[in-house]
């Protein structure tokens, strides 16, 4: 079995569409002076939330989720701020949380530092350079939570789709139902608006299809379709991340008429011969991240497996 895909080049087009962006931070104190001035002091390296009591905070977090970093004042009217901090605790648990502190609150301090609800405190007045120091450490421990969590998300999310196509390979008594339930299996794992397998047959698309997602016009468009074409001519996954900048593809009915962003067409090769292609679809730019390649092409690997016992 040989299974080509240009996993590099693949990765490369994807990440153009997920350039770093600044990481988001929470800064909470009821004195307005303090709060300007964690603001001045990360709004270059940082997208900077502000918030004069916890109560706030918690309203903030509520609207604009998780950040990777929460700086928080302890003495605070109505909440302290290792109270405030414990609430933000379950719902965020990668969040790195600091707080900044002028009076000798061992216990509430030790406590919350024990329960791990405080990465660390820093007395008032606090040293501008040892805080920026402080909070590049914490972003670092914070990307690597995400970084952990993310990889075994991926894991558990290729683990059950290589079960769910041995499945279908394994249960199917029908070839074109089966094609449906492999095509399911890759837009729910992908998280895809359209999914399309194809058989190929001498390096031309046949009338064999499992499709997810409602497609326009007819399902056999992708005969048409350029990143289609250049994917079986090339032997090659062609990938495009915003189709609304290709000259070639806004002016195909298809991409018009489903207001498709993102499409991967992937060659299913067995044997040295194109058995089929996989399309995935999204109608918003950059869907597939970088470091679902490896997954996808694994999988892919055992798609042509599968649609090799089934025929």
């Amino acid at each position: 079995m040989i299974f080509t895909s240009d996993v590099a080049h693949i990765q490369s087009q994807l990440m153009n569409t997920h350039r770093r962006e600044k990481p988001k931070m929470l800064v909470v104190d009821d004195e307005p002076d303090n709060l300007d001035l964690l603001y001045r002091t990360f709004r270059r390296d940082f997208h900077v939330l502000k918030a004069e009591s916890g109560v706030r905070a918690l309203e903030l977090l509520a609207t604009e989720g998780e950040v990777a970093i929460i700086i928080s004042d302890q003495r605070m009217p109505e909440m302290k701020g290792t109270e405030f901090l414990s609430r933000t605790l379950p719902q965020f648990p990668n969040t790195v949380r600091i707080i900044l502190t002028g009076f000798t609150d061992i216990e509430d301090l030790v406590e919350a530092i024990n329960s791990g609800q405080v990465y660390k405190y820093i007395t008032k007045p606090w040293d501008p350079n040892e805080l920026k120091n402080v909070v590049q450490k914490a972003t670092e421990t914070y990307e690597l939570l995400n970084q952990r969590a993310e990889e075994l998300s991926r894991a558990q999310l290729q683990t059950e789709l290589l079960s769910k196509i041995n499945d279908i390979s394994q249960q199917a008594d029908d070839f074109s139902k089966a094609l449906k339930a492999l095509a399911g299996a890759f837009a729910e794992t992908f998280n895809t608006d359209i999914c399309i397998l194809q058989m190929v047959q001498d390096k031309a698309l046949t009338a064999e299809s499992g499709i997810w997602g409602e497609v326009a016009p007819a399902d056999s468009w992708l005969a048409e379709d350029p990143l289609t074409i250049e994917a079986i001519a090339s032997e090659k996954t062609q990938v495009v991340v915003n189709t609304t900048a290709d000259a070639n593809l806004t002016s195909n009915e298809h991409y018009q008429k489903t207001g498709i962003k993102s499409h991967l067409v992937m060659p299913l090769i067995y044997r040295g011969n194109i058995i089929g292609i996989l399309s995935l679809q999204w109608c918003r730019s950059g869907q597939l991240h970088p470091d679902e390649v490896n997954t996808l092409v694994l999988c892919g690997q055992q798609l042509v497996l599968a649609l090799a016992c089934l025929r």
